[in-house]
């Protein structure tokens, strides 16, 4: 943890600001705790992370998942532009509008977007629920510019509103209350600010056989899901056969990415988390006008929407 975040902190139980108490001292502090000045909560840095809850709770087969797959979807390691691209498309925003911008990376997995956002030049706080945080430390954790915190995205221990780039890629509908999980990141976006969401549609028949088989998946042990997972690899060609392919994609879909590690990773991300939500597009459209965002915009397949939150003077004209 950097000495730089505790300007970006507030105690999400009192609204207190919080003090550091370690022996440490460098760039990054790697053991001590946080101290809430005003109720005296506190919370341990743990690994360079400080840790806001106990637990990834309702998402803990990501944590286990950015572990096993930690550097598979970094563009760094894998030598693509895949996860530039995908930050481009749901935000709606290039590098240049990044650079010396605050950003809110909401469930940043194992930091494949927050990485992309930091080389731009963005100051990023990479937040996530789950032991994922311990994978995108290593990953990014020491970038100068880059802060990794552990948090519930329904607490989140964060002053505001004081983001310029607040973005959730496929991350809210893993949440209990994907509505609610969008109005704290709302709450976050400054004035101006751009909030940007990527969630599963509810279009079309192809997730219905998956939730049928998520029925069994998500109860089964996570290295037992990770094994069938990777069954994933060898059935891609099967899945090729024209007609065949179809029928099954419906059944029984499958990653069909050209990466096999990548394959393996994305097949176990929608078979294992405990909720997964789909929606219309009509309906996320809604979330952003309730929320006070204007220029909103959409990207086709998978649903990413994004927007600008509107101006004070901007919103009483409007009431």
């Amino acid at each position: 943890m950097k000495t730089t975040l505790l300007r970006l902190l507030s105690c999400s139980a009192c609204g207190g600001r919080f003090r550091l108490d370690s022996r440490e001292t460098g760039a990054e502090i790697m053991s001590g705790e946080l101290v809430c000045n005003g109720c005296e909560e506190r919370h341990p840095i743990v690994r360079g992370v400080p840790r806001f809850v106990d637990s990834g709770s309702y998402a803990g087969s990501f944590g286990r998942q950015w572990r096993w797959f930690r550097k598979v979807q970094l563009d760094s390691q894998n030598g693509t532009r895949e996860s530039e691209e995908m930050l481009v498309r749901t935000t709606g925003l290039h590098a240049g509008e990044f650079r010396h911008r605050l950003v809110l990376d909401a469930g940043a997995g194992a930091g494949r977007f927050a990485e992309i956002a930091a080389r731009w030049g963005a100051e990023v706080v990479a937040v996530d629920i789950s032991d994922a945080v311990d994978a995108a430390f290593e990953n990014i954790g020491t970038l100068p510019n880059v802060h990794v915190v552990q948090a519930d995205v329904f607490a989140l221990p964060l002053r505001g509103p004081i983001f310029d780039i607040v973005y959730s890629i496929g991350v809210v509908h893993h949440t209990p209350d994907p509505r609610g999980a969008f109005d704290r990141l709302a709450d976050l976006t400054r004035e101006g600010g751009k909030l940007a969401v990527y969630v599963y549609p509810a279009y079309g028949p192809a997730y219905h056989g998956s939730n049928l088989i998520r029925r069994l998946t998500v109860r089964l042990p996570l290295p037992v899901m990770w094994a069938l997972s990777f069954l994933a690899v060898p059935l891609y060609w099967l899945y090729r056969v024209p007609l065949l392919g179809k029928v099954l994609m419906l059944a029984c879909p499958i990653s069909m990415h050209r990466n096999w590690r990548w394959r393996w990773l994305d097949t176990f991300d929608w078979y294992t988390p405990r909720y997964q939500f789909k929606f219309f597009y009509p309906e996320i459209l809604r979330w952003f006008r309730d929320d006070h965002f204007v220029d909103v915009a959409a990207d086709d397949d998978p649903i990413r929407i994004h927007g600008s939150r509107a101006r004070l003077a901007a919103q009483g004209g409007a009431a």
